[in-house]
């Protein structure tokens, strides 16, 4: 079926390749754009911009869960929508569709942590110009934008609070993954084991203790975001 077909042979993706590095210098590049923007951006009529996007992240979602169907790859092992950059995703379309700031305050850092993680060290088996990477690049890319968007034309900003919030979901969501990954026999936010590839887990400790670890290092380095992006008097 070409691109959106299911042979990896055809679009073997390997990482720091040419597309790999493309994609980092449009994330850049956007960024960079979004900041010396800002003012301009802040006109009404780019609410409509907004909504644009978040459907358009709908519609791509849809399409990657029916990419998978189509292909006989999903399963509800790991089909359903429970990773932290899934999450990310569905954070990112309310707080287009609806511009709360609660959700812009836990959104900040899952989509800083876990979108550009992925971005610079990619789980994608399928190269340019596969549909998957196209799924693959323009949702974590665009919670990156997002969260900047609302932070440099918007103007939202984190507070320490805002830290405690990420807290509380956080330790509200991993028992309830947990308890999926049981039932289902899956690793949803890799909560029953390491990811088979090498990945910065390796260096937390064994299971279960990387958990903590994990949930340590992500409090700790929401915290170094919270001093960048908070608001100064």
């Amino acid at each position: 079926m070409g691109w959106f077909g299911g042979n990896v042979k055809e679009y073997n993706f390997e990482m720091f390749s040419v597309s790999h590095f493309v994609i980092i210098a449009l994330l850049i590049l956007g960024s960079f754009f979004i900041f010396i923007n800002r003012d301009k951006l802040k006109d009404k009529k780019w609410r409509k911009a907004e909504v644009a996007v978040g459907i358009s992240l709908i519609i791509i979602e849809v399409s990657y869960h029916l990419w998978m169907v189509v292909n006989d790859m999903w399963d509800v092992s790991h089909g359903i929508p429970l990773e932290l950059c899934s999450i990310s995703l569905i954070l990112s379309v309310l707080l287009l569709l609806t511009r709360k700031k609660v959700i812009y305050e836990i959104l900040l850092f899952t989509a800083l942590l876990g979108a550009s993680q992925a971005i610079f060290t990619p789980l994608l088996n399928f190269d340019f110009p596969h549909f998957r990477f196209f799924h693959f690049f323009y949702t974590h890319v665009m919670m990156i934008w997002v969260v900047f968007y609302f932070t440099w034309v918007q103007g939202y900003r984190p507070t320490i609070w805002s830290v405690v919030k990420l807290f509380v979901f956080l330790n509200v969501l991993l028992p309830i993954i947990m308890i999926i990954n049981k039932a289902v026999d899956g690793n949803y936010m890799f909560l029953s084991h390491k990811p088979n590839s090498a990945s910065l887990l390796n260096l937390l400790g064994p299971y279960p203790w990387y958990i903590l670890s994990m949930e340590f290092l992500s409090i700790s380095l929401s915290l170094i975001i919270w001093l960048i992006f908070r608001k100064r008097r």
